[in-house]
């Protein structure tokens, strides 16, 4: 669902901007106030786990793959504030060095990749707590519900930008996003409450919050599993278009698209090197890294920031 650059007017890529930097800002200066230092990698960790699960895109119907977007998942392990944090940090990283997504329509693409999908499932965790509590079951209801109901929020978002940008018609982009990405969302879902449901058996003090215990063996494993994915499954995922790629494919406004050619590791690939499922795997190594490393500085930077009253 990434945006490139070209699709969206200068207009609405600035208008989806500045939501998407309150709500960044908000969640740098909540961190400040919440985080406490044994959980900063959790951040790092959550981060580089999304960037290694996005690489994995899966077949749907159609000749159409679908990746697994995260913000559920993060706003359940961090809170909506600390997610949108996350997902920015992993949506940058994936515009500045891997040239997914433009670089004008980053703002858009954390709004509705990041930001809405946190915000929501955030909304639904505060209303399923007056209503059923902290219970398990009640947590992988939102769990599933909520990651797919943030790929179809940030896929209608998607439309209507494209629409106001005079891209394509809205009649014709929203039938044909909400269509596809109804079937990337159970794909999503499954990936969330599969991830939640490890969480719960293993830690289930990590859901919502951290109170005692070490966190070391879960942030070592969580690196870890987040490392194979990016470096030895990757290189196997799809290489069909996605959701968008594909609806602008058919729709006939995939030419508006540009890309930026100065990123260091542009489409997931190293150049210069012959295999090219080693260049996609030494790619998502060198990503999962970057993304966990600028996450866990992010978040120990909020954190020790004067609070200003």
């Amino acid at each position: 669902m990434h945006i490139p650059d070209g699709f969206l007017t200068t207009e609405v890529a600035l208008a989806c901007a500045v939501p998407a930097a309150v709500c960044v800002g908000t969640g740098l200066r909540l961190a400040n106030r919440r985080l406490d230092e044994r959980r900063v990698p959790l951040l790092g960790v959550t981060a580089a786990f999304i960037f290694a699960a996005q690489m994995l895109n899966f077949p749907v119907a159609g000749g159409t793959s679908g990746h697994f977007l995260g913000a559920a998942l993060a706003a359940i392990l961090l809170g909506p504030w600390s997610a949108c944090l996350v997902m920015a940090v992993v949506i940058g990283v994936q515009a500045f060095v891997f040239a997914d997504g433009g670089i004008t329509a980053l703002g858009a693409n954390i709004l509705n990749m990041g930001v809405i999908g946190a915000l929501l499932v955030g909304g639904l965790m505060y209303a399923a707590r007056g209503v059923a509590g902290q219970s398990r079951s009640a947590l992988l209801a939102i769990a599933a519900v909520g990651s797919w109901l943030a790929v179809m929020a940030g896929a209608t978002a998607t439309s209507f930008e494209l629409a106001l940008s005079g891209t394509v018609p809205l009649g014709t982009v929203l039938p044909a996003m909400l269509g596809v990405h109804a079937l990337i969302g159970i794909g999503e879902a499954v990936v969330t409450v599969a991830a939640v449901s490890a969480v719960l058996a293993t830690r289930p003090d990590l859901v919502p919050s951290v109170e005692r215990g070490s966190l070391r063996p879960v942030l070592v494993f969580g690196l870890a599993i987040a490392i194979g994915l990016a470096t030895a499954a990757s290189p196997f995922a799809s290489g069909s278009p996605d959701g968008l790629q594909r609806v602008a494919s058919e729709h006939a406004f995939v030419e508006h698209g540009t890309a930026h050619k100065d990123a260091p590791i542009p489409g997931y690939a190293i150049s210069g090197i012959g295999s090219e499922r080693l260049a996609t795997g030494l790619a998502g190594f060198t990503g999962t890294l970057v993304v966990f490393g600028l996450a866990f500085a992010v978040a120990s930077f909020a954190r020790r920031r004067p609070v200003h009253a």
